[in-house]
């Protein structure tokens, strides 16, 4: 993340490189810093004779190449992007010989998503040794999620309660592009230094600031069973918002790390929260839960939660609602 924050600093000071080769499992980074590129390294006037869009689907790369040697046409440079580039993997070797002499007036970004090439190979050693830009885009962790939503928040000029990044990370997982969705949505109707809340997020967003898994999880670590069966019924009363799958899921996932906790030597916060992955915020939530659920039934609760998984998915139980299923879910655990 700090790394495609300097690549577009030193691009915003006019510092180019002839190629951006951007890898990795995480498109989001990737499709941020060719955008960026794409919209910031030419003026407009410049674009339609000087800026070349290639999908890897489409092309070769002697295409490529091919494009990137050609002088630009009344301007210091000209772009072209690669994107899909991860459909040229077969042959993507054959770059290197490029790549020990990239053409000076041509930005060359690649854009090969899901992929790593091998730094083994001549690809690899040519584009670090001659000055290029090798960004790997890698997958964040759960807990790394939240901080960067709230740094992009702080980007736009909003700030983000704690809870309000928690319960979108909870209702949308990983997905750093759809996350940056619903942010760009609350823009559009909330004022600039406004701190984006709970409420904002059920109100524009329609995820409840009550009534989620976020909320479910803590109600059964606090064997809080009043609160837990408010939660499940809505639930039931709402099943195309929450589906019985995710939630089974994210139990499952809570459990199995009160299982690491249990057996970690060092409960200090700092600790757990490194072990875990989990962001700090949450130490407090295993705590409690280990003492309402120690270790044996914490291993009863797991094999539970893979039975009703199966029931979920119509294994033994065609004829069971989404309200039996979570009324038993609810049962087995507390």
């Amino acid at each position: 993340m700090n790394e495609a924050i300097q690549i577009v600093a030193n691009i915003k000071k006019g510092v180019l490189n002839p190629i951006y080769f951007l890898f990795g499992e995480e498109p989001y980074f990737i499709d941020k810093i060719a955008d960026f590129i794409a919209r910031n390294v030419l003026a407009e006037e410049e674009k339609s004779f000087n800026q070349v869009v290639l999908y890897g689907k489409e092309v070769t790369i002697d295409d490529i190449i091919g494009n990137a040697k050609r002088y630009p046409m009344m301007a210091e440079r000209q772009v072209v992007i690669v994107k899909e580039a991860q459909h040229l993997s077969r042959s993507i070797e054959s770059l290197a010989k490029y790549a020990e002499n990239p053409q000076e007036t041509t930005v060359l970004v690649f854009c090969y998503k899901y992929k790593k090439i091998d730094k083994r190979k001549a690809l690899y050693k040519t584009l670090k040794k001659k000055g290029n830009i090798l960004f790997e885009s890698k997958k964040l962790y759960e807990n790394q999620i939240a901080d960067w939503l709230r740094k992009t928040v702080i980007a736009s000029n909003y700030t983000i309660s704690h809870k309000a990044a928690i319960l979108l990370v909870e209702y949308l997982g990983t997905d750093l592009s759809r996350i940056q969705n619903e942010i760009e949505k609350l823009k559009v109707v909330l004022p600039t230094t406004i701190e984006i809340t709970p409420n904002h997020i059920e109100e524009h967003i329609g995820i409840s600031k009550d009534y989620n898994n976020f909320e479910l999880k803590k109600a059964i670590g606090e064997r809080n069973v009043l609160k837990a069966t408010k939660i499940i019924t809505y639930f039931a009363q709402n099943p195309k918002d929450n589906p019985f799958v995710l939630t089974v899921t994210l139990l499952n996932i809570f459990f199995t790390q009160l299982l690491q906790y249990h057996g970690l030597k060092d409960h200090t916060p700092k600790s757990v929260a490194g072990a875990l992955r989990i962001n700090p915020y949450f130490v407090g939530e295993f705590q409690t839960a280990a003492k309402n659920y120690p270790m044996r039934k914490v291993s009863g609760i797991l094999s539970a939660l893979r039975e009703m998984d199966l029931k979920g998915k119509g294994v033994g139980a065609a004829s069971m609602n989404q309200s039996d299923l979570l009324k038993e879910l609810l049962m087995k655990i507390i």
